[in-house]
């Protein structure tokens, strides 16, 4: 993200330069106040324009007229907000990255003046949090930079009501997309400058911030009988890792809420190897503590009102002449024995273990998992929605709501006795896999056993987190995808 960008809230006012950038409905007409600012001829000019350029003033589309005549801008873009429909339900961040898509390194002005459509703080905050995200790129190992990327010398300038409320309420904006930033960086890293170490290092970093961190390393994980956990690990030269971070913001007899994430740096799939085309996108497998690390970021960096613990498993799942078999049997730390059918479902043995110790230990009020769990995930839901199993309906409800105020949606997914019945061992407790049918709900329920009666809830973002479909606020590899989702269920639920 190019530091020299800078955003200004301002009061509304005469543009004199650069570029200028308002809304219309499909009538094609602006705010009264919009209408005053350009004039009758602008008004005129964009009926003219749209007339030429057959523009109809849709929700999502944006019309740019070079050198308005009788304007002292260089341009006019004219940004359609589609009719009442529409206008009732406004994406603001998405909003955001269309403007932010429609800049060119020039000094811009937005009239948040929209017709038919009230814009609060929030929502402006919304807006130019959408800006900042369209921006992101992961460019660190280019050496030669491309001019169209840097975007380096824009400055936008947002013309509001009340700039005042605004530049409070963006605050807490600011801290959602560094976390978000840090969760696409975590994402988008190489394996081999990502190792679990590494990780847990960059997790550790959040001791600035007043967050409390604590590392396991394979001693402290095999006294703990980590034994599933630790069998993924045992095939790679670099050991696994658990951190386990906890912000204390809310009162000290509150229980805490808790977040754990799977974190497989790079996954071949280990002796039950994956295929060679598209190995490389296995970096990503770490998606669910990438969104843990980049959430606990953005509480902390907000002071948040709430005691939450974040649990990240790391490890990387290679097959080297150490690493586990198809056939081997693991005991879990909860004592129970996993049989292990296919070592490239890898992922459901490092919550088993991370999901376990967090309940014991903590006694949270909730946990959620994170995981690029399941391929069948995307068979069901694309790359739409993330999967959400869960044993708790307010739960569930509650991650759906936050799902479709933040645009992180989520779908809810079956997980009952059948599944269970499913990951059934002739030789073990269970085996790490129910075969073809239902197997994102054969994997949540491998997890359930592993959470007593917590309310618990599974997401699994294999279709969201990591190359995820290009949408106005997102146009890399990595979508940081969970951090907006999470920190709205917190702020909405629980928060002192």
């Amino acid at each position: 993200m190019a530091e020299s960008f800078k955003i200004d809230v301002q009061p509304h006012g005469k543009v004199e330069s650069g570029d200028l950038i308002i809304f219309v409905g499909d009538d094609l007409k602006p705010t009264p106040a919009v209408a005053k600012q350009i004039g009758s001829k602008g008004v005129d000019l964009i009926a003219k324009a749209a007339a030429t350029e057959n523009f109809k003033g849709k929700a999502k589309t944006a019309m740019t007229i070079v050198v308005p005549s009788g304007l002292t801008v260089d341009r006019l873009i004219v940004i359609g907000i589609g009719g009442e429909k529409e206008r009732a339900d406004v994406d603001f961040v998405q909003l955001g990255g269309l403007i932010s898509g429609k800049l060119n390194g020039k000094i811009a002005t937005v009239v948040l003046d929209l017709p038919g459509v009230g814009v609060s703080p929030e929502a402006v905050s919304d807006i130019a949090l959408g800006v900042q995200m369209r921006r992101y790129s992961f460019d660190r190992y280019k050496t030669k930079k491309d001019d169209k990327e840097k975007k380096g010398a824009a400055r936008l300038i947002l013309n509001v009501a009340d700039p005042a409320a605004v530049k409070k309420v963006y605050k807490a904006h600011e801290s959602v997309l560094q976390g978000i930033t840090l969760a696409r960086d975590l994402v988008n890293e190489p394996p081999n400058v990502l190792g679990p170490q590494e990780f847990a290092a960059r997790a550790e970093a959040l001791t600035k911030l007043g967050v409390e961190v604590e590392i396991l390393d394979d001693r402290a994980m095999r006294k703990l009988g980590m034994g599933a956990l630790l069998g993924v690990a045992q095939g790679s030269a670099r050991g696994g890792r658990v951190a386990i971070m906890r912000w204390n913001g809310g009162k000290a007899s509150d229980k805490p809420i808790a977040f754990v994430g799977k974190g497989v740096v790079f996954d071949t799939g280990g002796i039950s190897i994956k295929p060679a085309a598209g190995m490389e996108d296995m970096k990503g497998d770490m998606a669910g503590a990438a969104c843990v690390v980049g959430l606990m970021h953005a509480l902390a960096s907000r002071k948040a009102k709430a005691n939450v613990v974040g649990a990240i498993g790391l490890v990387e799942n290679m097959p080297d002449g150490n690493a586990q078999r198809p056939g081997d049997i693991v005991t879990t730390m909860s004592g129970q024995t996993i049989e292990i059918v296919n070592t490239d479902a890898e992922g459901r043995l490092v919550l088993a273990d991370v999901l376990w110790y967090v309940q014991d230990r903590f006694k949270p009020k909730f946990m959620i998992d994170l995981a690029t769990l399941t391929g069948a995930i995307l068979v069901a839901l694309a790359q739409e929605y993330a999967g959400l199993f869960s044993n708790n309906d307010d739960l569930a409800e509650r991650l759906i709501a936050a799902g479709k105020a933040t645009g992180e949606r989520v779908w809810r997914m079956p997980i009952g006795p059948e599944f269970d019945k499913m990951i059934e061992s002739k030789f073990a407790d269970m085996k790490n896999t129910g075969g073809r049918f239902g197997g994102s709900s054969t994997a949540a329920a491998l997890l359930q056993r592993f959470v007593n009666d917590t309310p618990w809830a599974h997401l699994d973002i294999a279709g969201t987190a990591m190359g995820s479909p290009q949408t106005e606020i997102s146009r890399g590899w990595a979508s940081g995808w969970g951090v907006r989702l999470l920190d709205r269920l917190v702020r909405d639920h629980y928060e002192a």
